[in-house]
Parts: C-alpha cells; sequence; structure tokens
C-alpha cells in the first residue's frame, strides 16, 4: 500500500541503546511512558504517523511522520519527552549521552 505524503513531510527518527540485560524493564517503561506521551504528541500540529519498538539486543527507536520538519523539531522541546520521559528511563537504568541516544529528521525521498 503506498501512501501519499506532502511532498515537505519529514521521518524522524529517535533511537536510544541500552544494556540488552535492562530489556524487560525498558519495555515496561516504554508502555508506562506512553499513558502520558501520545497525548502531549497528539496535541502538535502535523504528525502523520507514529511507530515505537524496543528490541531485546538493546534498542528502543520511535519513528514518526510530520508533514513538515518545522513539526518534527517540535519534537526537540516537548517537555513530556525530554524530561518526564528520560527520567522514567533513567530510573530503569537506560543513560542519555551522544553515544546512547540519537534524534534525526530526515525528508522524505521516497515511499512504497
Amino acid at each position: 500500500m503506498t501512501e501519499s505524503f506532502p511532498t515537505n513531510a519529514f521521518v524522524r527518527v529517535g533511537r536510544v541503546t541500552f544494556d540488552p540485560s535492562l530489556y524487560e524493564a525498558v519495555v515496561v517503561a516504554d508502555k508506562a511512558t506512553s499513558e502520558y506521551l501520545i497525548p502531549a504528541i497528539q496535541q502538535l500540529p502535523g504528525l502523520l504517523h507514529w511507530f515505537a519498538g524496543v528490541s531485546p539486543e538493546g534498542s528502543l527507536t520511535q519513528v514518526s511522520v510530520w508533514d513538515s520538519e518545522e513539526h518534527a523539531k517540535q519534537m526537540d522541546d516537548l517537555k513530556e519527552m525530554r524530561v518526564r520521559a528520560r527520567d522514567d528511563f533513567r530510573a530503569v537504568g537506560v543513560t542519555f549521552t551522544a553515544e546512547t541516544a540519537t534524534y534525526t529528521n530526515y525528508p522524505i525521498t521516497w515511499t512504497i
């Protein structure tokens, strides 16, 4: 199924790595943070899709599709994500450094 996106749409990819022994605790924290992240993110203009996943190999990713780069960049300052969720993940042992956490916005060049 091919979906049509605005010509200036962006994909935002956030990835955090962690010690795989923390997997179960990270899954629990991920589900718990969704309770307050979903309503906060849904309030932001321009969101088209959101996906989150946790790998037993030690990484968590969030992939979102936005109608513009400006709207994708809103995530850089979302308090619920940058403060509250990070604190919840830190509480189970996840660290956030330049080596363990990356956030990148990509212009969409093609889709299937």
